[in-house]
């Protein structure tokens, strides 16, 4: 979803207990708690009761909201969730690319180095 468009994906359909904030994610209520969150938990097994545990900020009805939404407008939230997923795998390309991933190995070298060196100044 381009999130510097004014309009939102949503604005023809009513998305109690939903809002959607200013990047274009879906939330459940005024918590941060997202859409895709309890899509993900449903797919795993979750139960809207476990759900409640899990997140207890939330009211039965917003989760069971949450839900209904999903069943109501699968297609549409698949695409979203599916759009989401896009890009979250490019920024992570990204990220990677700047900062490429560190070995164990690697980290215990460098403290070794700072911790010899640290030893050196303070003799």
């Amino acid at each position: 979803m381009d999130t510097t468009s004014t309009e939102s994906a949503w604005s023809d359909i009513d998305l109690t207990p939903l809002r959607e904030d200013e990047s274009g994610t879906l939330r459940v209520g005024p918590t941060r708690l997202t859409l895709d969150l309890v899509v993900a938990e449903l797919e795993k097994g979750t139960t809207p009761e476990e759900m409640l545990d899990q997140y207890p900020f939330r009211s039965r009805d917003d989760i069971l909201g949450a839900i209904s939404f999903y069943h109501s407008h699968r297609g549409r939230v698949d695409a979203y969730l599916a759009r989401r997923k896009a890009r979250a795998d490019e920024l992570q390309a990204y990220f990677e690319a700047r900062c490429p991933p560190i070995t164990r190995a690697e980290l215990l070298a460098r403290r070794a180095a700072m911790e010899a060196a640290n030893a050196e100044a303070g003799n």
